[in-house]
């Protein structure tokens, strides 16, 4: 894969209605002290009737492109990473291509919450074949699959979408080095059952709740930190640094409490650590361009800057990229 490979445009977007503690103390048996605690979440924006993983990530992407300082035709391939698609066919990325107004190919990606990373690996590896400008998207509408019922996922998750266009770098690389992985043997520990040609739609899976997220929370909290730590030591081993090198280790956001484990583990103090999970809960491959988009608008991260991307997710997937934040 060609190192010349960097972030020239950026998006996001979530939407407007704010689901917030207080909201869920009405109608579970939960707290806000209880919620804040075991995860650091306060509030997490929920999808209106009106949007979907589609619209999220259409809104992101032609930011994405704007900022860039191109038009849809300039774009080559576009990549929409979810566990959310907008219906089992056709892919997202054709509804979203068809609102954007590209004609070049598309593809989803679903890697669970390392989805982000996985697919800018795969969008600079297709930059070295010879593509110039490679569209990412992490969008997802987690509230449409999640158990309103089940008070250990409920508080956890929410929707938005977060895009980047990558593009050859003209001086310094963008991404340096990577770690992708998956232990197929935990898959268990956070899917949904039901709905896929193993186990199709029926009266049964329906009446069964099969259609919703499950999780086994100790089990992945356990695995998660372990998975971010390792992957992450290994890319900064690839790349030849140090994490006192790294200006901004960006976890995958789950878990306030993993977060602040895997940072511990790998030397990030909390003001090299971006952090938003208290305003949006958990997002999936939304989750960690949410944070690093965020970052980079407010100024936190300049050019130069060295940028640690780590998720996890259901599979179990990890994936882990180190990067130099610049402009070509």
């Amino acid at each position: 894969m060609t190192a010349a490979a960097g972030i020239v445009g950026w998006g996001t977007a979530v939407p407007d209605a704010r689901v917030t503690n207080a909201d869920l103390e009405a109608r579970l048996d939960t707290s806000d002290a209880w919620i804040v605690e075991r995860t650091g979440i306060r509030e997490r924006r929920i999808a209106g009737p009106n949007e979907s993983t589609a619209t999220l990530a259409t809104e992101a992407a032609t930011q994405a492109i704007k900022r860039a300082g191109l038009i849809p035709a300039d774009i080559d391939l576009m990549i929409i990473a979810t566990v959310t698609p907008e219906q089992p066919i056709p892919h997202t990325g054709a509804f979203v291509g068809e609102t954007l107004g590209l004609q070049c190919g598309s593809f989803d990606m679903n890697a669970a919450c390392a989805g982000f990373v996985y697919e800018l690996v795969v969008g600079a590896s297709m930059l070295g074949m010879g593509y110039e400008h490679v569209l990412l998207v992490g969008a997802e509408t987690l509230s449409r699959i999640i158990d309103p019922e089940d008070r250990t996922t409920t508080v956890l998750f929410g929707d938005g979408a977060g895009a980047a266009v990558l593009a050859p770098m003209r001086e310094t690389p963008g991404v340096l080095a990577w770690d992708l992985g998956c232990d197929g043997s935990a898959a268990g520990l956070l899917e949904v059952p039901a709905g896929g040609s193993r186990r199709p739609a029926s009266a049964a899976t329906v009446a069964g709740r099969e259609h919703y997220l499950k999780m086994a929370g100790q089990e992945v909290f356990r695995r998660a930190v372990r998975a971010v730590v390792d992957s992450a030591a290994l890319t900064l081993e690839r790349a030849g640094v140090e994490a006192s090198d790294v200006a901004w280790f960006v976890p995958h956001q789950a878990n306030a409490r993993i977060i602040e484990a895997a940072a511990n583990r790998l030397g990030f103090e909390p003001e090299r650590t971006l952090v938003n999970i208290d305003r949006f809960g958990n997002t999936s491959s939304a989750s960690i361009p949410l944070a690093l988009f965020e970052a980079v608008d407010d100024g936190r991260v300049r050019a130069g800057d060295l940028v640690l991307c780590s998720g996890f997710g259901a599979g179990m997937t990890w994936a882990s990229a180190l990067l130099r934040w610049g402009a070509r």
